[in-house]
């Protein structure tokens, strides 16, 4: 599957939703529980963003905790969902291909949060996306990641395609210390693994 491909993928759900969120099977419309374990132990300062950022709802929970926050999506209806559905906040939501990142975004963010994106990507595009990812953080900057999981050399058709840690790790090819990490059971239809990591530049 090309990236085109993958792009267009995810826009049609959005637009054949018609503006029903039961019909996204990825949205949860409550924020990550990963996420809101991570902010209930940690201040949110300085700028943060979201990648893939869906109906929004982490972006909220960061703004909550005090984070400037920058939630982009390839979905231009997603975004678009996005902006009316939390046009009482300051969150900046705005289509934007992580494969095509401006240089204004680049080594800006102090926090980023990726979940379940780089598996939504076919594989021969995971080291690419992981690089994008990196390249947004500011020094010092913490990524938290989640992920479905699978054990080496285990296959799915996908997409989403669930990551080996091997390949979670490439985010320390890109400048990237593993601060965290951890591996849950889960009852996910994807997959019966959940990996959740926190890199630091």
């Amino acid at each position: 599957m090309k990236i085109e491909d993958s792009n267009k993928f995810f826009e049609d759900i959005y637009k054949k939703s018609g503006g029903d969120e039961e019909k996204i099977p990825w949205a949860n419309m409550q924020a990550d529980s990963f996420l809101t374990e991570y902010l209930g132990m940690h201040l949110g300062e300085g700028k943060a963003i979201i990648i893939g950022c869906g109906l929004g709802d982490d972006a909220l929970a960061l703004e909550e905790a005090g984070f400037d926050v920058t939630a982009i999506d390839i979905s231009e209806t997603a975004i678009k969902w996005c902006q009316e559905r939390y046009d009482y906040t300051n969150i900046n939501f705005f289509v934007q291909d992580i494969f095509n990142l401006p240089e204004d975004m680049l080594a800006q963010y102090d926090f980023i949060f990726e979940s379940r994106t780089a598996q939504s990507l076919p594989l021969i595009h995971r080291d690419k996306i992981i690089s994008c990812i990196s390249s947004l953080m500011a020094p010092k900057a913490k990524a938290l990641v989640i992920a479905n999981g699978k054990q080496e050399g285990e296959k799915f058709k996908g997409p989403p395609w669930p990551l080996e840690y091997n390949e979670l790790r490439l985010f320390e090819n890109y400048g990237c210390t593993e601060l965290e990490f951890s591996i849950f059971e889960s009852e996910d239809k994807i997959s019966k693994l959940k990996f959740r990591a926190l890199y630091q530049k």
